[in-house]
């Protein structure tokens, strides 16, 4: 038995931001086997919440099959720790016997990012131009370069809470011909914004609806809980809502559950999830005037097919 050990430099190095677009395209087009995740809090000893533990399987009938591993402890950053930790695992569909072993945070940031610009491509208006991006952690980046990749993007402004790491993050991103700036005026962004990519760990809503302009595209990434928001009910109720799976954001995004559960807005009011926009089954934006929203709450199917890209191109 033959099992390979894919670092994070492998993975950077073999994967294509628009490659991956692609897979996860058709992935979802084709489907698989997803169940829903487990999703277990970690008691510390003290007797509190001190982190999350996500188990995330998935497999193609006849393919491979495979598992993600994360677990999200937030205190991790006052010790200088990352906070989000995991890894990836791959096996035959046959033998059932493990073929490698990924390191699960860099594979969940590049397909998170690939998953935002996939819903981006039949959500956001063809002409945008101006991206603010909310948060600068780990994700950002991705974010940003993946969204640039679907629509011509002139400008980018970045917020976060820290100031000081916004303009690190502007800094540290050098594209000719776009502009890279960091704010701390954040609703003054929001409003002249095409795109809003929001990847935050926020428990209270930081995008106000008041301040969507129309035809703008609002993606949120962060809030992967019941009890997280990243925008208000506002801008739930003025924009057309989409999902990337059904079953995962029913039941875990806080910017959907909490909305749905308060009768802000309903079930019904979810149009579509990737699997029907890949499959044409939903044209997404209709209009350049409308307001899009979408949530994602990541899906073990993107993990899946990052991973089987990156076998087959390591």
């Amino acid at each position: 038995m033959n099992l390979r050990f894919i670092s994070a430099a492998d993975i950077d190095r073999v994967l294509d931001d628009r490659e991956l677009i692609s897979r996860l395209a058709g992935f979802f087009k084709a489907g698989c086997e997803v169940p829903l995740r487990h999703h277990h809090s970690i008691t510390s000893a003290e007797g509190g919440t001190s982190g999350t533990l996500l188990l995330m399987p998935a497999w193609q009938r006849g393919g491979p099959l495979g598992v993600k591993t994360i677990s999200i402890y937030p205190g991790n950053a006052a010790q200088g720790l990352p906070s989000v930790v995991g890894i990836y695992l791959l096996f035959d569909g046959t033998t059932g016997l493990p073929r490698a072993v990924l390191d699960g945070v860099q594979l969940t940031l590049r397909r998170t990012a690939a998953a935002s610009a996939l819903a981006a491509s039949f959500l956001a208006r063809a002409e945008a131009k101006n991206l603010l991006m909310v948060g600068a952690g780990a994700l950002a980046p991705h974010l940003i370069r993946n969204h640039c990749l679907i629509r011509s993007i002139e400008r980018v402004v970045i917020w976060n809470r820290t100031f000081d790491r916004a303009q690190k993050l502007a800094a540290s991103i050098q594209r000719l011909s776009i502009s890279v700036d960091a704010t701390e005026d954040l609703e003054t962004a929001a409003r002249s914004a095409d795109i809003i990519s929001c990847a935050t760990m926020s428990r209270t809503p930081l995008i106000q609806g008041a301040w969507l302009k129309d035809g703008a595209h609002l993606d949120l990434v962060g809030a992967y809980a019941p009890d997280m928001r990243e925008c208000d009910d506002c801008a739930v109720q003025r924009a057309r809502l989409f999902v990337d799976t059904r079953a995962g954001a029913m039941k875990e995004a806080g910017d959907i559950v909490d909305p749905i559960e308060r009768g802000v807005v309903t079930v019904e009011d979810v149009q579509a999830d990737l699997h029907e926009l890949c499959r044409g089954q939903h044209r997404g934006r209709q209009s350049s005037s409308e307001i899009t929203l979408f949530k994602s709450v990541g899906a073990a199917i993107e993990d899946l097919a990052a991973a089987v890209l990156v076998m087959e191109r390591i």
